[in-house]
């Protein structure tokens, strides 16, 4: 009689894909939430507490901006680094280790003496912490995505590498909340010491943090990848040799959801210096597009799962073309609710497209690799257009004198992300209920039982493994069967599509209509702008 699995271990495999979601966004939470706090003070604080009095206000501003675009410098070589040891021995160690290290660096800029106090070495302490964040983030959101991912159940990759993604939102949220209570300090009494609290609460989240992820456990497929003794010796070899055209393509999905960027940092800085806006007025702006994004991410796992993955990319990126732009028009027009309806319209295409490029990019690389490729396609992208975006868009503004560069320039990266997620599943595979190329190359290497004779699996390896085992006379019972049921399945696919087609003809009228009637408000209010608003 087979052996047959004791009951509680049964139970403790079914627990173990929530534990890894959970742990994947909480730890991410705790990660982006350091690496947002030194944006949100790049814009408010840093160029007047590291820089010299004697520079220009805007000067100082791109400064500051130029030292958050050293941690994005930095996230290559975290990604490079920690998916070596992530493809090596594991997720789980890797992802303890990066969190300790965000940790330091981000209490270490809480104590860092200002430029009144120790000169020039305050902002070249600033960068080599802010490097050093930069590392560890860069070895973070790889290592997340996949614990959740790999520990899903069949066919619910996507759905769970979502958890990972929710940590962004949450993360920045909480630092926006926390700035947000701190500046109802008097401002002499912020610039001193109320910016630094931030900083130094990462300490608490951190314990938390550690706590969960010592409870976690390697993620299933990078289990069989170890118990088989089939690891890379140089996981970053084989990823340039063998996958650089997709890590090429991974890294021009990810344009899109950089705009955050120009949200939460350079719009910020716009708004509170050159608008008029009160600080607290426009960090609850920012606040509440943030539970907007929290609440609209999932939507785009739950839509790439359920239709032709192209299809929803396009439903989810095309209304970026207009509300970005619309966004920056609408804040511009100096009236609370038209900017924090612009906004919060602005928010939710790219994140649902967030919400979904993680779990995609999951099914790009093979298990052996795939810590190493997926990092390094996100930080390739975060290096290049992460870290400049406040630069550049902060160059044209002082440059100009005027918004619309920046507005125009912000549809381009729906445009690059868009153009790439289409060719890249194109190659790799565009339904979520099938395995993708490198997934059925892992079948074969690993012998996952992920390909494996479903009657919804048509090809030779699913056959083979149905019938290889069973007797040559009942061969034709059995090719009947499944060719009856590969006939049921295209059918109920077929009409499954029809009514998602007509859901997403309804869902892009709606988000047209949006678009439409904001841009509308936005210009009627623009124009109606007194002259005094004008000077």
């Amino acid at each position: 009689m087979p052996h047959q699995p004791a009951p509680r271990a049964i139970a403790a495999s079914n627990l173990q894909p929530r534990r890894a979601a959970v742990a994947a966004f909480i730890g991410t939470t705790i990660e982006w939430y350091d690496f947002y706090i030194y944006g949100l003070a790049a814009a408010l604080v840093f160029g007047k507490v590291f820089f010299s009095k004697t520079l220009d206000p805007g000067v100082a501003t791109l400064l500051s901006f130029v030292t958050l675009w050293a941690g994005f410098a930095a996230r290559p070589i975290g990604g490079i680094i920690f998916g070596h040891l992530g493809d090596k021995i594991g997720r789980k160690t890797t992802l303890i280790i990066t969190l300790i290290l965000m940790g330091v660096a981000t209490m270490g800029i809480g104590l860092l003496p200002g430029y009144a106090q120790i000169g020039m070495w305050a902002p070249v302490g600033l960068v080599v912490l802010r490097v050093v964040q930069g590392v560890a983030v860069g070895g973070e959101w790889g290592g997340a995505v996949l614990i959740a991912s790999e520990s899903a159940p069949k066919r619910k990759s996507i759905l769970y590498s979502a958890f990972a993604q929710q940590g962004s939102p949450t993360g920045n949220l909480l630092a926006t909340l926390v700035f947000f209570a701190l500046s109802a300090l008097p401002t002499p009494q912020f610039m001193l010491w109320g910016w630094r609290v931030p900083f130094l609460l990462s300490a608490l989240l951190v314990v938390v943090g550690m706590i969960i992820r010592l409870k976690l456990e390697e993620s299933d497929d990078m289990k069989r990848v170890l118990a088989q003794k089939k690891t890379v010796k140089l996981p970053l070899k084989d990823v340039v040799r063998d996958h650089w055209g997709l890590v090429l393509l991974g890294a021009g999905t990810l344009p899109l959801i950089h705009v955050t960027y120009l949200k939460s940092n350079f719009a910020l800085a716009w708004a509170t210096k050159e608008l008029g806006y009160a600080q607290d007025t426009f960090l609850g702006i920012i606040a509440i597009a943030l539970v907007v994004q929290f609440i609209t991410q999932p939507l785009g796992a739950w839509l790439v799962s359920r239709m032709d993955m192209r299809r929803a990319i396009c439903l989810m990126v095309l209304p970026e073309f207009l509300l970005m732009p619309v966004m920056f028009f609408a804040i511009e027009t100096k009236v609370y609710w038209i900017a924090l309806l612009g906004m919060c319209l602005a928010t939710v295409p790219h994140s649902m497209f967030y919400g979904a490029i993680g779990g995609i990019l999951a099914r790009v690389f093979p298990t052996r690799i795939r810590y190493t490729g997926l990092s390094l396609a996100y930080q390739l992208c975060s290096l290049v257009v992460g870290g400049g975006t406040p630069v550049f868009a902060q160059w044209m503004l002082n440059g100009t004198g005027n918004i619309v560069g920046v507005a125009v320039s912000s549809a381009l990266y729906a445009l690059v992300s868009l153009a790439c997620t289409l060719i890249l599943l194109n190659r790799t595979g565009y339904r979520a209920d099938e395995l993708s190329t490198a997934e059925r190359a892992d079948a074969m290497d690993l012998g996952q039982g992920d390909a494996d004779a479903s009657p919804t699996h048509t090809g030779p390896m699913g056959k083979s493994r149905t019938t290889g085992r069973r007797a040559m006379s009942i061969f034709d019972e059995n090719e009947h069967r499944e060719a009856f049921w590969e006939t049921v399945r295209q059918a109920i696919e077929a009409r499954e599509q029809a009514d998602e087609a007509r859901r997403a003809g309804r869902l892009t009228g709606l988000a047209i209509g949006l678009s439409v009637a904001a841009l509308a408000v936005a210009l009627m209010a623009w124009r109606r702008r007194s002259p005094d608003d004008e000077a």
